[in-house]
């Protein structure tokens, strides 16, 4: 039962980027629909965990809710410019390389000999792994949407670090967090989108979009339970599978194209980067 529910996460974050690209719309309403979906459900769960309010508690939500509204919509956006099944892989290996490097760094999580050397080669899997999955035969044509796409997609991981990290700097219970966390994603969302032009931010496509959010909120509730029941070790490494979920729908339900070729290097700096998830999980033990 523990493995099963710790599958839940890889596939709620696997699906949510499918669902959306499929719903579609612009990415100012796939963004909006996931983050009131998120703070609904969030509401929800406060009734049956009702959050102990401190001031770490505020700061560290407020905080945790600008970081993750500034990486989904980025991330979000990467899609339209290089495909879920591009984006996903970069994505998960530049927030696995640095969560990797905060954890080790700041929060000491290497103590010994052995976890720096199996963690140092997880790392340059991954970096590998990326490179692997950006490999273009027209690179010509597809040249400047990489490159644009690489910078927006860095952006939104730092956002997406500072999200994953924020918790644990200020030592935030996971269950406190889901309601004043979600009120922050919520309000920043709608600043950020405000800003753009012709934004439809409450248009048809957004309410539509409430499913991905549908998606993501069950992950992330599913996240907690399964640190509690398997440990992080495993909780964390399991739910980076959701990166495969992701990058084979790109392929499979929303057709992206590739080559032979591509095809080739997309699957094979996949292979890596969830080889050194499992390597970095292994070294949390």
């Amino acid at each position: 039962m523990g493995y099963l529910i710790a599958l839940i996460p890889a596939l709620g974050w696997g699906f949510q980027s499918i669902v959306m690209q499929k719903i579609g719309g612009k990415f100012t309403n796939k963004v909006m629909g996931m983050v009131i979906s998120t703070f609904l459900f969030a509401v929800v769960i406060a009734f049956f965990k009702r959050p102990v309010i401190t001031t770490d508690l505020i700061i560290g939500s407020v905080l945790c809710g600008i970081f993750w509204s500034v990486g989904q919509i980025l991330q979000v956006k990467s899609f339209d410019l290089v495909g879920v099944s591009m984006a996903m892989p970069i994505s998960t290996g530049e927030q696995l390389f640095g969560t990797t490097l905060i954890g080790a760094l700041y929060f000491q999580e290497w103590k010994s000999g052995w976890q720096y050397t199996l963690g140092i080669i997880a790392l340059v899997l991954i970096i590998f792994g990326i490179t692997m999955t950006t490999y273009s035969d027209n690179k010509a044509q597809k040249g400047s949407n990489v490159k644009l796409g690489l910078i927006i997609l860095t952006i939104s991981s730092i956002g997406f670090i500072g999200y994953a990290v924020i918790p644990r700097i200020f030592d935030l219970n996971g269950w406190d967090v889901l309601l004043p966390q979600s009120i922050s994603m919520l309000i920043t969302t709608c600043v950020l989108v405000g800003f753009q032009k012709d934004n439809q931010m409450f248009g048809t496509k957004t309410w539509q979009n409430m499913l991905t959010g549908v998606f993501f909120a069950i992950a992330n509730v599913a996240i907690l339970f399964s640190n509690a029941m398997n440990g992080v070790a495993v909780g964390f490494t399991l739910s980076q599978l959701n990166v495969i979920v992701a990058t084979i729908g790109g392929l499979m339900i929303l057709h992206e194209h590739k080559s032979k070729k591509e095809l080739i290097f997309t699957l094979s700096g996949l292979l890596l980067v969830v080889i050194g998830a499992v390597m970095i999980g292994i070294t949390k033990n």
